[in-house]
């Protein structure tokens, strides 16, 4: 029985209308610049806010997928719970996703072989998976998700589960995370600026004040560290920098990690 999961911020955090998002979001990838060479990231990491403030953001990342697009077949994506008090992790009661830009299909034998509750609230009005899909399905030709809401979780418990998922070059790991959260422009650059350096350390000892996801952030820092992967930020920018004044700003990195490679 198929059981899908209708978009819960088109038209609010991004345009519900399917011609003006493709547009936007081809904008968006047209701005960012891959060298020709640069390899296929392993795992990325992305902001989820509304596009007009992390979309740039977020699109120096996701270009970087455009040559793997018919690679990548499935996206392992874990976001933070932001509507739904939950204790560890939880995937949809859905086996679909639906967005402006058409239909995404749960990876259910994947789900399966998880030990996780699936459970419909904490995926129905959460943004910070939803927002990531029109970009994947932009870069990408065809692909199944496994979408995860994280909550609160031990970054061992998931690590355990990325590991379970993590596969191979058809695997995509994608982690949703805004960084610091209302702070002024300057103590924002600051405050920013140093979780960046925990992550490219590989640091998974990151907290809410550093990072909205925190909790699948720390688990894929520990994974890898375990496997020897190069990160690299690509963007770190704040909402003062796109479209919000900077009086009170929200942080946003992006970040690759490759696979087989020394820094």
């Amino acid at each position: 029985m198929l059981r899908v999961r209708p978009p819960a911020v088109a038209g609010t955090f991004y345009s519900g209308d399917s011609e003006r998002l493709a547009a936007d979001i081809s904008t968006l990838l047209a701005a960012v610049d891959v060298p020709a060479s640069e390899r296929l990231p392993k795992a990325i990491v992305v902001p989820h806010a509304g596009y007009v403030y992390s979309g740039p953001i977020a699109a120096s990342a996701f270009a970087r997928l455009r040559s793997g697009r018919d690679q990548i077949r499935r996206v392992v994506l874990l976001g933070p719970s932001h509507r739904v008090a939950l204790s560890g992790m939880a995937l949809p009661m859905a086996n679909a996703f639906d967005t402006p830009l058409g239909r995404i299909h749960v990876d259910e034998s994947a789900a399966q072989a998880l030990d996780l509750a699936c459970e419909a609230p904490p995926h129905a009005r959460e943004h910070s998976l939803e927002v990531e899909l029109p970009f994947l399905q932009s870069v990408l030709s065809s692909f199944v998700l496994v979408p995860i809401v994280v909550g609160n979780a031990l970054p061992e418990d998931v690590a355990t589960v990325i590991e379970k998922l993590w596969g191979g070059s058809e695997t995509l790991i994608v982690v949703s995370s805004d960084l610091s959260h209302y702070l002024p422009y300057a103590r924002a650059q600051v405050v920013d600026g140093m979780t960046a350096k925990k992550i490219i350390a590989l640091d998974g000892s990151l907290g809410y004040g550093e990072a909205c996801g925190a909790m699948p952030l720390n688990g894929l820092l520990l994974v890898a560290r375990r496997r020897g992967l190069l990160p690299v930020q690509l963007d770190l920018r704040t909402s003062g920098d796109t479209a919000g004044t900077k009086n009170e700003v929200v942080g946003y990195g992006a970040f690759a990690f490759y696979e087989g490679m020394t820094s």
